[in-house]
């Protein structure tokens, strides 16, 4: 069986606004956690300097979402020149902690960050210091005494483990793209993982070598106790760009996301268009749960 993804009614979420200059041009790639009965969402968003920010929203029922006015995030160092992109939020031991991508001229660095608030942070800086690196999330729970940690290098998903989530090594690719699928160019985790009984349910973007690549989503599934092992992972996409404003923006042909959020028997898929507008897609966690014990 094969899943997909149902758009919501109430989409775009989130658009640009042209009286706030850092966010005038773009809204996108956001990531969202459900805490303490408050749906918290960060955001990217550009204006008209080009250069990527981070702002807050947050909402009761994870579709209408209240934003503040300013970023809550903004870059802070000559790793962050052009900007600080795509946040991924995980919450470990009642702490919630950020990787986000920082852009300079020195190229892209998986970055980190923590907060308890989501408007003050601590910041740790780049913590894969060496390589072209992006599409980072933390797993919500130690594995094996291991912090994990999704990265990408291209063009495959890789893990890395810590000790004490500053220093990382141990680097393994789980995946790849696959020849003749509408992921055979390069692959890179989506939201954190979520822990079922079957597995940690991974849901990852998948790149197409079009004449301008097309961005997908799909869903993988890994082992519990050895998440470099791939049990599962979707044949088809579980989400394209099919809508005007999917197809037509910023960047063109992309659905991306960094969020998943469970939620009244649901998972919220929380993703960008097209770098113009965030908006959400969701399926039944039944559903999920066929698929993976099928």
């Amino acid at each position: 069986m094969e899943l997909t993804l149902k758009r919501h009614i109430l989409n775009p979420l989130l658009s640009p606004k042209p009286q706030h200059t850092w966010e005038s041009k773009y809204v996108f790639n956001c990531a969202v956690i459900k805490r303490n009965g408050l749906f918290h969402m960060i955001y990217r968003a550009q204006g008209e300097d080009m250069v990527s920010r981070l702002g807050y929203a947050v909402s009761t029922d994870g579709l209408r979402f209240n934003r503040l006015e300013s970023p809550v995030f903004g870059p802070a160092s000559q790793w962050e020149l052009y900007g600080v992109e795509d946040p991924r939020l995980t919450e470990i031991d009642g702490k919630v902690y950020m990787l986000y991508t920082a852009y300079s001229p020195h190229g892209v660095r998986v970055s980190m960050a923590s907060t308890e608030d989501f408007i003050r942070w601590e910041r740790y800086g780049v913590v894969i210091p060496d390589i072209d690196n992006k599409d980072a999330a933390l797993f919500p729970e130690k594995i094996n005494g291991k912090y994990v940690m999704f990265h990408r290098i291209e063009p495959d998903m890789y893990l890395a483990f810590s000790d004490d989530m500053i220093h990382w090594d141990n680097f393994v690719s789980i995946a790849g793209p696959r020849k003749g699928y509408w992921d055979n160019l390069k692959i890179g985790v989506g939201a954190p993982p979520i822990k079922l009984e079957e597995g940690w349910l991974a849901l990852y973007h998948g790149v197409e070598k079009t004449a301008r690549p097309t961005y997908r989503l799909g869903f993988m599934l890994l082992d519990l106790n050895d998440p470099t092992k791939v049990i599962k992972r979707s044949e088809e996409p579980i989400l394209e760009p099919k809508e005007d404003w999917e197809i037509f923006g910023g960047v063109p042909n992309v659905v991306f996301s960094d969020a998943m959020v469970e939620h009244d028997g649901k998972f919220y898929v929380y993703y960008g268009a097209a770098d113009n507008h965030i908006a959400l897609a969701t399926i039944e966690k039944e559903e999920v749960l066929r698929w993976v014990q099928s």
